[in-house]
Order: structure tokens, then sequence, then C-alpha cells
């Protein structure tokens, strides 16, 4: 269980950098700070489903979009 928060981050940095947003361009999207979205990348902090949805929308995909073809 602990490859989960890396495998999310994993994702969501994938994501992110397919969208050309730094993480402080994300971070200042979706109201959250530029260290607790490179700590979430890195796995290092678990991503709560309310962060995950700011980010998303942030994103602009939709949680099922995040979590499609996810492993």
């Amino acid at each position: 269980m602990n490859d989960l928060p890396k495998a999310l981050g994993h994702r969501l940095r994938s994501i992110r950098e397919a969208k050309l947003l730094s993480q402080e361009a994300l971070a200042s999207i979706s109201g959250l700070h530029r260290t607790y979205i490179g700590a979430c990348e890195r796995g290092e902090r678990n991503l709560t489903i309310k962060s995950l949805k700011k980010i998303t929308d942030s994103l602009g995909i939709t949680l099922e979009d995040f979590f499609v073809g996810f492993r």
C-alpha cells in the first residue's frame, strides 16, 4: 500500500506535464501550495479527495479521467 501515494503522484505529474503546467502554475490555479503539489507528486503526502478534486478541476479533467488507466 506504500506505493499508492507514489503511483498517484506519478499520475498527477504526468498529467500536469502533459498540460504544460509548472507545479507553481498548478498550485496557483488550484489554490494549493506549490510545496504541497510537489510533495504529492513525490508520494510524500497523501492526497485527500478534496485536494485531488481541486487539482483535477484545475487540470480541466474529471476524477474519473484521473483514474482511467491508473494501476
